[in-house]
């Protein structure tokens, strides 16, 4: 038998943040907990400020019977002479029965003990307490809170608890509170508990009393009133989708309206408008024609038909942060970019300052530049970009938003007549910041990039600040995908061995082992492949980011190819034959002593794919690869392992050649497709 199943759990209003961090484990978590207790189905997950809610169209009334079973020792440990052992009292006692009720079964062709138990379904309304109990118990949203005199916490204080199965209401208590059949609606409707007779009756409820409870339709009123607000005032605004969520979060009648502010705030660059709109008030930005203007949307929770008094409250508030906004940036431009105080910040114990860490990434950047020799920047330039990149720390405007560092260093440079090339650099010496983030523009932005990443990762390591498990609180696996994705953006060779030895001169002794398995442990991460494509590639001994990047791609699209089996096995052939030669001695082939026309056939046409110059890796391996029905004539017709000592030596040098060339892109022997 089945009934409808209904909990509701009211709380005070829930943080947005930490419950849309938990959202994604909150269904699972209660899934899991059904089907430990035989109960799984289908049901749905609604939330609001104010309640999280479990419903169930179908919930059975009761357990299914089952059957448990139990294994034992096998017969000949369990019973010596005819007696039954200790290891067979040991199992009666554990099934909860006499040496007379357990019998005997194969299992893994051995006879052992057993016993078979008939487990009574219970019935549902006599576990759903301890259902209940144990998910909210188990949902992590960081920070939790004690009220009244309870020892336990939860995220936000509750203050009802409605449990229907069917009509019927489950004795439930969670955090002192009890069950009743009663509900909240939207405070302005009505500030008291209303009285719900059953499951029906509670949606209709909730409708009628101003509280939206799906989630995704709480988010379709709100775009819906985004898309009129646009239609009707000719403007776009800028849906940002986690500010979005956050919204529908902590809202339960959503009506999106249209604020303004000053036009004079519009001298404030557009970042800090929407960074104090977004980040204090959770508004979204308005733009016209492309541009900025001075108009706001919030979304209101007030159930009413008049707004005016809504909007006015909320351009009240947003006057001040754009005024302080604007006091900030004008005294951050008297000011001038200066690095002066940032001797005084410490950057990291160990490191010394942000000053010394300045000069760390200067002398990098300079490196760099001798390296790759970019023709759209010169290093007076370079210089000038890492001598102000960090000035912006020291503004006011930085201290109030600190994600915008970088960018109002980029403003001021601008209003201080810097170049655009360095007020670009300083814009972009974080990127990329994530992993769908922008990349430098430019030759000169991409090495000071790369010039803070590596000081970073260098610095961190010479401390033995390295992250271990999950754990990386630098952001140093940040850092090695940015390094990756500059490099292969602006076409620099970037040998992670050589490279990282030859800086890390200034810095204090490490392994640097350690480091170099860092770097191919993100690379193994970062390319979206087969992972034994990389491996082989990794084992090859390349390190240089570029070529490893060429021929991963390469090496990717051969065994993805038709037919990739037949010519691995063959070559997988030669692999095996090379394994107890060293790879690293140079191989001649003496041509005289041959005997067999295969081994003829073979040379020739290797010597003829060695004669010619390639431009990518996939034609080479093309190339090699072509080799297969010459070396499967060779494996018919020739004996490697020739009682000649010399004849025996010079085929095997033969095979080592091939497979050395090969070695040069890869070693493949050890793919999985």
């Amino acid at each position: 038998m089945i009934k409808p199943l209904l909990i509701e759990i009211g709380v005070e209003e829930l943080p947005a943040v930490p419950l849309l961090k938990e959202l994604k484990n909150i269904e699972k978590k209660y899934a899991d907990i059904l089907e430990k207790n035989s109960l799984l189905c289908e049901f749905e997950f609604y939330y609001t400020p104010r309640r999280l809610v479990i419903w169930h169209r179908e919930f059975k009334t009761m357990q299914d019977d089952s059957v448990e079973e139990f294994f034992g020792a096998p017969i000949s440990v369990a019973f010596k002479d005819g007696e039954p052992t200790p290891a067979a009292h040991g199992f009666a006692k554990k099934c909860g029965v006499g040496i007379d009720d357990i019998s005997k079964t194969m299992k893994d062709n051995k006879e052992v003990l057993y016993y078979k138990k008939d487990l009574k379904g219970r019935e549902s309304v006599l576990l759903l307490p301890t259902i209940i109990d144990e998910w909210i118990k188990s949902l992590e949203f960081g920070k939790s809170m004690r009220w009244g005199s309870l020892d336990e916490s939860f995220i936000r204080p509750i203050r009802w608890l409605n449990v229907l199965f069917g009509d019927e209401l489950v004795d439930v208590e969670l955090f002192g509170v009890k069950s009743s059949s009663k509900t909240f609606v939207h405070r302005i409707s009505n500030f008291e508990a209303l009285e719900i007779s059953g499951v029906k009756e509670y949606f209709e409820t909730l409708q009628n009393g101003g509280v939206t409870l799906f989630p995704e339709l709480r988010r379709e009123t709100i775009l819906n009133n985004f898309a009129s607000l646009e239609k009707n005032n000719r403007v776009k605004i800028e849906i940002d989708e986690d500010l979005l969520d956050e919204v529908v979060a902590i809202t339960e009648h959503p009506t999106a309206i249209l604020g303004s502010f000053d036009i004079e705030f519009l001298k404030l660059p557009p970042e800090v408008i929407i960074t104090s709109m977004k980040e204090h008030q959770r508004y979204f930005p308005v733009f016209k024609e492309g541009k900025l203007i001075n108009k706001f949307v919030v979304v209101s929770n007030a159930l009413t038909d008049d707004f005016s008094k809504v909007i006015e409250g909320n351009e009240r508030v947003l006057r001040p942060r754009l005024a302080d906004a604007l006091f900030f940036y004008n005294n951050d431009l008297k000011k001038g970019l200066s690095t002066n105080g940032l001797e005084k910040v410490v950057f990291m114990n160990g490191l010394g300052s942000v000053a010394d860490k300045i000069e760390r990434e200067r002398k990098i950047a300079n490196t760099l530049f001798d390296m790759y020799k970019p023709n759209d920047s010169n290093k007076e330039m370079l210089n000038r970009a890492i001598s102000l990149a960090k000035a912006d720390l020291m503004s006011e405007m930085v201290y109030e938003f600190t994600e915008l560092q970088g960018l109002m260093g980029c403003y001021y440079a601008k209003a201080l007549g810097e170049s655009d090339e360095v007020a670009t650099a300083i814009k972009e010496q974080y990127l990329p910041d994530g992993e769908d983030s922008a990349l430098p523009s430019t030759s000169m932005s991409a090495i000071v990039a790369m010039s803070l990443k590596l000081d970073t990762l260098l610095g961190l390591f010479s401390v033995n600040q390295i992250p271990t498990g999950s754990r990386d609180p630098f952001a140093l696996r940040r850092a090695v995908n940015g390094l990756i994705r500059v490099t292969k953006e602006h076409n620099f060779e970037f040998d992670i061995v050589k490279t990282l030895t030859d800086l890390s001169q200034g810095y204090s002794e490490f392994d640097m082992s350690k480091l170099e398995a860092f770097f191919l442990e993100r690379l193994r991460q970062y390319f979206k492949v087969n992972p034994s494509i990389v491996e082989a590639v990794l084992s090859s001994g390349e390190r240089e980011l570029l070529a490893i990047g060429k021929k991963i791609e390469a090496l990717n699209i051969m065994v993805n190819s038709e037919g990739f089996g037949e010519y691995f096995s063959t070559f997988k052939r030669v692999a095996n034959i090379t394994k107890e030669i060293d790879m690293l001695n140079e191989f001649s082939v003496d041509a005289g002593l041959f005997q067999e026309k295969a081994e003829e056939a073979l040379f020739s046409r290797y010597s003829q794919v060695c004669a010619v110059k390639y431009i990518s890796y996939e034609e080479e391996l093309d190339a090699l690869f072509s080799l297969k029905p010459e070396l499967d004539k060779f494996f018919d017709d020739v004996m490697v392992n020739a009682e000649d000592e010399a004849i025996k030596n010079n085929r095997k040098s033969l095979v080592a050649s091939i497979y050395k060339s090969i070695l040069k892109i890869a070693d493949i022997k050890d793919i999985s497709f």
